[in-house]
């Protein structure tokens, strides 16, 4: 019999509390990259392919939610329970706004276009910033009926798609009216939505099912009900073929998208997987989890004697060139130095 082959994750320490948001950049002239979102009030930068550690964006008060970078990796951003939503300078680290809310921020995105931020959060309120002139009020859209969960945009920035946390469905949004102009049904929240790299699809997680939207004509294309209750799910951006998800079991889902079909489980993490995405190239995805570890897998892993991503600590062995050239200049913090 065929020795079932084991996948070996890179893995990522730094946060110090779990990790509750994955964001990839797209590929750009540097590569691409990996933030992610923790309970330690730190937001990270990683080389997306490596999982390396670039840099850590320090300044909020309270427990970062949800993160994202622009399509350029130059700017980053995020939101947090001290009533923030940051951006920051994704080559410095340095802190470039501070939008204030009356509550705690859940969600934030930034258009495709670079031009605007997109929040929301327990004031239940959607509201858009404008980065060429951050010091003006920002634009709010029709009252959500609940606290915001997720938030992205879609169809060239003009729609923006919200979930909430204390009920189903997920609100599409006309960017031009302000107004909700269709719902997408689901029994219960919605707490991972993901519109797929070409814009076909938009990938839902609800607890007990994940479902793929029509992003274009909104009928549900496919829904899978899940083996246990999952938080998070991302669709293969390449081929469209397998999709990931993780939740409560601690492991790692990976599913044929025609059949719903388990392809592979992965295990390693020791606490509840909180989010899970594909990186831009379809060749690896991320994990985070409960436990304050990121994991970064391959879709078709290598035999354990090829696979020499993982020393015998779990930690990542990085070359020299491997570093790219985003660290320059970015704020290494000093050592012990840690946020309540």
């Amino acid at each position: 019999m065929e020795k079932k082959k084991v996948a070996i994750p890179l893995v990522c320490h730094g946060h110090s509390r779990p990790v509750v948001d994955l964001f990839y950049s797209p590929v750009t002239p540097d590569g691409y990259f990996l933030i992610s979102a923790s309970k330690d009030t730190n937001p990270m930068l990683r080389n997306g392919e490596t999982g390396d550690w670039i840099g850590t964006f320090q300044g909020h008060k309270g427990a970062v939610w949800s993160c994202c970078l622009d399509r350029n990796a130059l700017r980053a951003a995020s939101a947090s329970a001290d009533f923030s939503a940051k951006v920051w300078d994704a080559l410095t680290g340095d802190e470039l706004h501070s939008f204030e809310h009356k509550h705690i921020v859940r969600a934030c995105a930034f258009s495709e276009d670079t031009h605007l931020l997109l929040t929301g959060g327990m004031e239940k309120i959607l509201r858009v910033y404008d980065m060429n002139r951050p010091d003006a009020a920002p634009r709010e859209l029709d009252k959500s009926p609940g606290s915001v969960r997720t938030a992205a945009w879609l169809h060239s920035d003009q729609t923006i798609l919200s979930s909430c946390t204390d009920m189903g469905g997920v609100r599409l949004w006309d960017v031009r009216t302000g107004k909700n102009v269709q719902t997408l049904e689901t029994k219960a929240s919605v707490t991972s939505a993901e519109v797929s790299q070409d814009g076909r699809f938009i990938t839902t997680a609800d607890g007990s099912s994940v479902k793929f939207w029509d992003a274009n004509h909104f009928g549900l294309v496919k829904s899978y009900d899940m083996p246990c209750n999952v938080e998070s799910a991302s669709l293969e951006p390449k081929s469209g073929s397998k999709f990931v998800a993780g939740g409560e079991d601690l492991w790692v889902h990976v599913f044929d998208f025609f059949t719903g079909e388990e392809i592979a489980c992965n295990k390693g993490h020791h606490g509840p997987v909180h989010c899970v995405r594909f990186a831009p190239c379809g060749e690896s995805y991320a994990s985070g989890s409960e436990d304050g570890t990121i994991r970064i897998w391959q879709l078709s892993p290598a035999n354990a004697d090829d696979n020499e991503v993982a020393n015998a600590n779990g930690k990542t062995t990085a070359g020299v060139n491997e570093v790219t050239t985003k660290i320059e200049g970015f704020h290494i913090p000093k050592e012990g130095q840690t946020e309540g």
